[in-house]
């Protein structure tokens, strides 16, 4: 009873107090209001007499950075711009950007910014009719009619038509609430033709997919049909679809009761039973039925059949986009001192240099053997006196085991790890380098061409190291066929850089500069792409070691094949010539000569001995090189606790979300909410 008792009365000195705005908060409002102009002065494009103002692009931009447009669409999120123009201009000033901003603050902004769609007037009250004309005007003609004549509507507005009232926000938000169950029943009713209280599988997945496919991953969206496997048959009921739209509104409750149970877990997995024990422990009243529960298992579980399932399992469920982002309380804020200067510029050329040392080296170890035979196959020419010493790749691999032993096949090794580390080094320093300074400071973002250009560099500096690396290391692994045919002794690297010279160690850097250049190029745009395109990698998404050694070997088939002429034409001006052997004097005197004496294909020998080399040694040092950036992190950075308060968290990823939930409730209504086409009219 003493609940229902009120409280004291505080005193009226108390009472001020509590009225006072503390330093934080004001504080709060204030960085606020700086990080919303700041927001709008980025995006605003278009100026009137001194006045900076947002178009729809513009506005789309700031409340929604970085959406790919797949889930929600651009003109879905136009919608909130209709409700930010407040005079109907086709233009924002940042006033209405700071209305706009502190209505998506509001705890019921979606029913809000919905109930303002549909109250064009402005009266404060929505009748049925213009619910009706704004419902079925946003909706594209391929979805499936609403009843507006149905029984449900009618306890709303009443049935009688000269007493049907209008609905104030509070009761229109209950209808609007209420109105994705009706259309789950009116769609279910329209495809089960027979009336047996089943549908199909396919119809099943267009049912969900026009009220709730902004909320659930692509994931189940692709496995929404084997519902049918849950129990025997191959048809879908209506509990079964009722239960499946229920989860999807609990997603909230099901994911903090997954998280309960998991951590009561001593191997962080559970099963059915521990969800549902949790449940009944955690909640007043039972929320989930046993078929409800079936259903969040069926789907978690797709990947995993044993029914202990973990976290990683469940967060497939739900659309990662909706995640929940905590928004920082008022503390002290942490201050960090970025360090300047050249030093610390070299210092950070120097660790990438080190970094890139190690993976260059792990890398060329790993396929020295594949190189030696490539070059080998390369060097052989078809017009040469006596007979072709190897048939093909395997051929010649199988020759240099059998003559030279399996040391035989890492001839040269030496020489190319002293000369790899700042080869491979270079070529990384510079990339990233060259990448950081050609990006979007603000986005990250870099154009195609930027990267193709940062590519490029970086295999045209490597060349100072690659040349003369790639000259002894060619002639070390050809003289093994050489010693054995003429019996002659070996050279060690020592004696062919003296014989050589310093000039003599640079022939034919320019057929090296004509394949390092494009391969880079080709390279290390393609790795980027395959990363962030295909696996997703992003600020917050690492690619895990597996990715990252798919990514890079990818990368360097097309790089590899594409650039073999290049590295064929390159080989034939390093090697040792010897005698009844054609001699070239230079890069287009070795074309003319291969193409006439052997033919086309003679550029391509040693391609795909070339790509099972390039291939696998670039995968594994790209993700040695990334993995050790993981292990051994760089910070130029200094971390001070200083005494200014702050109670804003990063704009960005916070309004992003409240954007997304503002249209969350249209999106309920039909997930094409505002996609209409362009001979369809919207009310105004």
């Amino acid at each position: 009873m003493s609940q229902l008792v009120s409280s004291p009365t505080p005193t009226a000195s108390a009472s001020l107090e509590l009225m006072r705005p503390t330093t934080s908060s004001l504080i709060s409002s204030e960085n606020l209001l700086l990080k919303q102009k700041k927001v709008f002065e980025k995006f605003a494009s278009v100026e009137i007499d001194g006045q900076k103002y947002m178009n729809q692009d513009d506005f789309v931009s700031a409340v929604a950075p970085g959406e790919d447009y797949k889930k929600i669409r651009k003109e879905q999120f136009g919608i909130l711009f209709r409700i930010a123009d407040n005079g109907k201009k086709g233009l924002i000033s940042f006033q209405d950007f700071v209305i706009f901003e502190n209505l998506l603050s509001k705890p019921d902004a979606e029913y809000d910014i919905a109930f303002r769609l549909f109250d064009i007037e402005g009266k404060g009250k929505i009748t049925i009719e213009r619910f009706k004309d704004i419902l079925s005007s946003n909706v594209t003609p391929d979805s499936i009619p609403f009843d507006f004549d149905c029984d449900w509507l009618k306890l709303y507005v009443g049935r009688a038509p000269e007493k049907k009232h209008e609905l104030a926000y509070e009761e229109f938000t209950q209808l609007l609430k209420g109105l994705q169950s009706e259309r789950l029943r009116q769609e279910f009713k329209f495809y089960d033709k027979e009336g047996i209280g089943y549908i199909t599988p396919d119809n099943f997945k267009k049912i969900i997919l026009s009220i709730a496919r902004h909320k659930i991953s692509d994931y189940v969206i692709e496995n929404l049909p084997t519902l049918c496997n849950l129990y025997a048959g191959n048809k879908i009921s209506y509990a079964s679809v009722v239960a499946f739209h229920n989860v999807v509104r609990q997603m909230d409750m099901v994911e903090r009761i997954v998280h309960k149970a998991i951590s009561e877990s001593s191997d962080g997995k559970i099963t059915k039973n521990d969800f549902l024990n949790t449940a009944s422990r955690e909640t007043r009243f039972s929320l989930f039925t046993p078929l409800e529960a079936d259903i969040i298992f069926h789907f978690a579980g797709l990947g995993n059949p044993s029914g202990r399932l973990s976290r990683r399992d469940f967060a497939q469920l739900l659309d990662s986009k909706w995640e929940r982002r905590t928004e920082i309380k008022p503390t002290i804020k942490t201050q960090t001192k970025e360090h300047t200067g050249v030093l610390w510029v070299v210092l950070h050329q120097i660790y990438t240099f080190f970094l890139g040392s190690i993976a260059g080296a792990v890398g060329a170890t790993v396929v020295y053997p594949i190189d030696l035979v490539k070059t080998r196959m390369q060097n052989q020419r078809s017009k040469v006196v006596g007979e072709l010493l190897y048939r093909n790749s395997i051929d010649c691999f199988r020759k240099v085991v059998q003559n030279e032993g399996l040391l035989g096949l890492y001839s040269g090794l030496g020489p190319q790890l002293v000369g790899v580390a700042p080869e491979k080094a270079i070529k990384l320093t510079v990339n990233d380098f060259a990448r950081a300074q050609l990006k979007n400071k603000d986005t990250g973002a870099i154009p195609i061409y930027y990267e193709i250009l940062s590519g490029g560099l970086a295999g045209g500096c490597q060349v100072i190291f690659t040349n003369p690396l790639e000259i002894v290391k060619i002639r070390l692994q050809i003289q093994g066929e050489v010693a054995k045919n003429v019996d002659i002794p070996r050279k060690s690297a020592i004696n062919i850089i003296k014989d050589l010279g310093l000039f003599g160690l640079y022939r034919g850097a320019s057929a090296c500069l004509l394949r390092d250049i494009p391969f880079s190029g080709i390279y290390f745009t393609t790795y980027a792409h395959i990363k962030k395109d295909i696996f997703g990698e992003g600020p917050n998404k690492k690619c895990s070691i597996s990715e990252l050694l798919i990514a890079g070997a990818a990368a360097g088939m097309p790089a590899a094949y594409l650039t073999t002429p290049a590295d064929v034409i390159k080989t034939r001006l390093q090697v040792e010539v010897r005698k009844g052997e054609t001699s070239y004097s230079g890069i287009f005197d070795a074309c003319r000569k291969i193409f006439r004496e052997e033919g086309l294909m003679a550029f391509f020998k040693g391609g795909p001995a070339r790509v099972f080399r390039s291939s696998p040694q670039f995968g594994t040092t790209l993700m040695v090189y990334e993995l050790l950036q993981r292990w051994l992190p760089w910070s130029s950075s200094e971390e001070k606790v200083g005494k200014v308060i702050s109670a804003v968290t990063d704009s960005g990823d916070l309004g992003y979300l409240k954007s997304r939930n503002a249209l969350k409730i249209l999106l309920d209504l039909d997930y094409k909410f505002g996609v209409v086409p362009k001979n369809v009219s919207t009310p105004t």
